[in-house]
C-alpha cells in the first residue's frame, strides 16, 4: 500500500503535468470510486464541474497519504490511492483502454499540448473525494488525521503514547495520532530506534520516542530521495518505480539474518499486520501490549 513517500513521490511527479493546466474535460467512469461533499459536509452527487472541469490546477497538496490537486478558483479534488491505486499522465496521442480507469481528465497547456491524468486502481481500495474548496477539505477529511510524519515529534508521540495500551506499531499505523505511516515505514522506524513493536505504548520511554520520531522523519526523507518503494502496483505519474525497497532493513526480509547482529529476523502479526523485527536488537523493556487485543490500523 502507498504509504508518505510514496504518496509526496508522485506529487512531485505530477507537479510538471499539472500546475497551471487548464481541466478542458473530466469523466467519471465509475461513480462508486468518486464522492462529493459539498461546504457543510453533505455529500451530493459527482458532476463534471465537481471533478475540476473548466478549472485551472494552482496547486497539489498532501497530507499523510492523501493527495489533494487544487484549482484556481477553490474546488478541490482529494485523491486517496489505496492498494493498488494510481495517477498516471498519458501524453498527447496515447490510447485509453479502461483497464481499471475508474476517472480521467484532459489537461490543456500554456503551449497547446494536452494530457491526460488517470486514475487506475484495480482493487478498489482507494478512492476520489471533490470539495468545493480547501477549508471544506480541511474541515470534512483532513480533520480525522494526525499531524504529517516528515513533520512528527517526539512530544507528539509521548502525548499519544503515554496513556495507550496498544502495541507502539499500532499507535504508528493509526492514522489519527499519525497521517502517512505504514507497515513499510512503521517496522523500519521501528528497527533503527531499537523499539519492539510489540511493545506497550505507554511504556516506551521519552528518548526511545524520541529516537523514534528521529527515525521517523530520516526513513521518510530518505524513501522519498529515492521515488518511494515499489512492492507491487506503485508507480509515479510518468510510471516511473522506486527504489527504496533497496534501504529496507526488515519489511519483507523476516527469516533472514538481522543487518546488525546477524540474528534471524522474528515474524508474527502485531495490530494485524504481518510484522518483521530482531528480538536482539529491538527488545526494549519486557511489557508488552496483550495480543487479544483487537487492534485497527486505520488507512
Amino acid at each position: 500500500m502507498p504509504e508518505l513517500p510514496e504518496v509526496e513521490s508522485l506529487r512531485r511527479s505530477l507537479m510538471p503535468h499539472l500546475i497551471g493546466a487548464k481541466v478542458t474535460d473530466a469523466q467519471l467512469l465509475r461513480a462508486d470510486v468518486c464522492e462529493s461533499i459539498d461546504g457543510h459536509g453533505r455529500g451530493h452527487r459527482t458532476s463534471a464541474p465537481d471533478l475540476l472541469r473548466g478549472a485551472r490546477i494552482v496547486e497539489l497538496t498532501r497530507r499523510g497519504k492523501q493527495l489533494s490537486i487544487i484549482a484556481e478558483d477553490g474546488r478541490v479534488l482529494c485523491v486517496h490511492l489505496g492498494m493498488s491505486g494510481q495517477l498516471l499522465v498519458h501524453h498527447k496521442n496515447a490510447a485509453l483502454t479502461n483497464n481499471h480507469i475508474h476517472a480521467y481528465w484532459l489537461m490543456k497547456h500554456a503551449d497547446g499540448s494536452t494530457t491526460k491524468l488517470c486514475f487506475r486502481d484495480p482493487r478498489r481500495f482507494g478512492g476520489l473525494w471533490t470539495f468545493p474548496s480547501v477549508d471544506a477539505l480541511l474541515a470534512h477529511r483532513w480533520n480525522a488525521l494526525g499531524p504529517d510524519a516528515l513533520d512528527i515529534t517526539a512530544s507528539h508521540l509521548h502525548a499519544a503514547a503515554a496513556p495507550s495500551r496498544r502495541a507502539i506499531k499500532a499507535l504508528l499505523l493509526d492514522q489519527s495520532v499519525l497521517a502517512g505511516v505504514g507497515n513499510i515505514y512503521a517496522d523500519e522506524a521501528l528497527f533503527e530506534a531499537g523499539i519492539s513493536p510489540r511493545q506497550s505504548s505507554r511504556s516506551v520511554s521519552l528518548p526511545a520516542l524520541e529516537r523514534l520520531a528521529a527515525a521517523l522523519r530520516a526513513i521518510l526523507a530518505e524513501a522519498i530521495s529515492r521515488g518511494g518503494s515499489t512492492l507491487r502496483d506503485y508507480q509515479d505519474a510518468d510510471g516511473n518505480s522506486g527504489t527504496a525497497t533497496l534501504t529496507h532493513r526488515v519489511y519483507g526480509r523476516g527469516g533472514l539474518p538481522c543487518v546488525r547482529c546477524g540474528r534471524r529476523l522474528a515474524v508474527d502479526e502485531v495490530a494485524q499486520r504481518t510484522t518483521v523485527w530482531c528480538r536482539q536488537c529491538q527488545r526494549g523493556p519486557n511489557k508488552h501490549a496483550s495480543t487479544t487485543m483487537t487492534e485497527r490500523a486505520t488507512i
